[in-house]
């Protein structure tokens, strides 16, 4: 997580309904511009206030995790992301996709199943 203190600099709706939020910040040290640059082009949270994080605010910040609804997809919505991602690179002869996914859920399921008692 990085804190940085910000001057909300410019806010732009867009057409697809959705903002543009530029924030302008003093000098970071490297190590926060380091971990700021990786976060480029990234899903990322970002939490606001106009007075400075106090200690236990700043842990409840970094015990959150996205859920379902911020992050867009189910557990399983991605499991057949990455499934068709795979079938694209590798299509094992399978003639379609349906066909492919239905093969490795079974397989999942057995592998699975398999360490029941």
């Amino acid at each position: 997580m990085i804190i940085l203190p910000a001057i909300v600099e410019s806010i732009v709706s867009r057409k697809d309904r959705t903002w543009k939020v530029s924030f302008g910040t003093q000098e970071m040290s490297p190590d926060k511009a380091a971990a700021l640059l990786t976060m480029n082009q990234q899903l990322c949270y970002l939490a606001i206030k106009p007075e400075h994080f106090h200690e236990e605010e700043q842990q409840l910040l970094e015990e959150l995790k996205a859920d379902q609804e911020l992050t867009g997809k189910t557990p399983g919505q991605r499991l057949r992301a990455v499934l068709y991602r795979n079938w694209e690179q590798n299509d094992e002869s399978f003639a379609s996709f349906t066909m492919y996914y239905e093969h490795m859920m079974e397989r999942i399921t057995q592998h699975y199943k398999s360490k029941l008692e």
